[in-house]
C-alpha cells in the first residue's frame, strides 16, 4: 500500500498522530504504531508521533493497520428501538464505529450486540454479523440488524430492491435554488485518497432524493430531509458536496466552517421502514435528533423560510 494526501486547513498544527487518525478513520494506537515502523511520512521523511503537520503538508501511508479478526462480545452500550425473534433495530450514537474494520478493531457497535444478542454471529459476513447496511462513525440514527439467516436475506434482497426507506436530517451550506429534487450520480472511491468517496463515471449508481425543510440567512444554511434509494458509502455527504451544498461539520467534504464550528457533519438517519421478513408488516421506527444537533437548530434561531 501506498497512498498520499495533503493535509487540510482545518487540521494545521495538529500533531501527525491524531491528523492521520482522523483523515483515516484508524485509531491513534494503530497511527502511532506504523509512525513507530516508519510507515507513515511527512514531506517523504519518517517523523516522530509528535511532529506538528502544517496544513498543505503531504502525508504518505506505506502501509495499513492488520485487519481484525472476527469480532468478539464487548460491553459496548446498545440502544434498541425495537426487537423481536427476527430483527433489531438499534440507535446509533455519533462517534461509535458500526463494525469492526482498519482503525477498529474493538468497541464497535457488532461488539455491543454481540453481547446482547450472541446469535448474530452466525449471521451475514462472520466479520461484520447480522449487519445488512451501515451509518458512518459520525452519523447518528436508526441502523436494522438480522437475527436469523432468513432477516438477513431479506433485508438484503429488500435493500437491493430499493424498497427500504430511509430518512435523512442534514444541514447544508447554502439554500438549494430548488426546493426539492433529485441527484443521481455514480460513487466510487476517489483516485486521490483511499478514505474518500467521489462522483465518478465508473462508480456505483447512487441516488438521493432531497427536501429542504427550512432556511436560515446568518449563517446561509438550510435543512434537508435526504431519502435514499441507494446506500453507498458518504452518499448524501458526497452528492449534497457536489451540488455545492456541502453537509455543515463535514470537514472531509468541505463543510467544516469557523461561522458555524460543529464537530461532526450534521446528518441524522431519522427515519427507517422496512417490511418484516417473516410476517410481511411494516416495521416502522423514528428518531428525533440527538441533543448535539438539536442544539445547532436552537442556536440559528427562528428560520426565514
Amino acid at each position: 500500500m501506498s497512498e498520499a494526501f495533503p493535509i487540510p486547513d482545518t487540521l494545521d498544527g495538529d500533531r501527525v498522530d491524531r491528523a492521520v487518525a482522523l483523515l483515516t478513520g484508524w485509531s491513534r494506537s494503530e497511527v502511532q504504531a506504523l509512525l513507530a515502523e516508519e510507515l507513515v511520512l511527512v514531506g517523504g521523511r519518517a517523523v516522530a508521533k509528535s511532529h506538528r503537520v502544517s496544513a498543505g503538508d503531504v502525508v504518505e501511508l506505506l502501509a495499513e493497520p492488520e485487519a481484525p479478526g472476527p469480532p468478539e462480545p464487548e460491553a459496548v452500550p446498545v440502544t434498541v428501538r425495537y426487537v423481536d425473534d427476527d430483527v433489531i433495530v438499534v440507535a446509533k450514537p455519533a462517534g461509535l464505529v458500526v463494525h469492526p474494520g482498519a482503525g477498529h478493531t474493538t468497541g464497535t457497535l457488532v461488539n455491543g450486540l454481540l453481547e446482547s444478542f450472541p446469535e448474530i454471529a452466525a449471521v451475514g459476513d462472520p466479520m461484520r454479523p447480522g449487519i445488512v447496511h451501515r451509518l458512518d462513525r459520525d452519523t447518528s440514527g436508526l441502523l436494522v440488524v438480522a437475527r436469523t439467516e432468513v432477516a438477513y436475506a431479506s433485508l438484503v434482497d429488500q435493500l437491493a430492491s430499493r424498497s427500504v426507506e430511509r430518512i435523512y436530517d442534514a444541514l447544508v451550506w447554502n439554500i438549494p435554488d430548488s426546493s426539492r429534487g433529485v441527484i443521481d450520480a455514480p460513487i466510487g472511491r476517489s483516485s486521490h485518497r483511499r478514505t474518500r468517496m467521489a462522483i465518478r463515471e465508473d462508480g456505483r449508481d447512487a441516488r438521493t432524493n432531497y427536501l429542504v425543510v427550512r432556511t436560515w440567512r446568518r449563517p446561509e444554511v438550510a435543512q434537508l430531509e435526504c431519502r435514499l434509494e441507494t446506500g453507498r458509502t458518504h452518499q448524501i455527504r458526497v452528492h449534497l458536496a457536489a451540488i455545492g451544498h456541502p453537509v455543515v461539520g463535514d470537514a472531509t467534504y468541505h463543510g467544516y466552517r469557523q461561522s458555524l464550528p460543529l464537530t461532526r457533519p450534521f446528518l441524522h438517519a431519522r427515519v427507517l421502514a422496512f417490511a418484516h421478513p417473516v410476517t410481511g408488516a411494516q416495521v416502522r421506527v423514528a428518531e428525533p435528533l440527538p441533543e448535539d444537533l438539536a442544539a445547532v437548530l436552537v442556536g440559528l434561531g427562528e428560520p426565514e423560510g
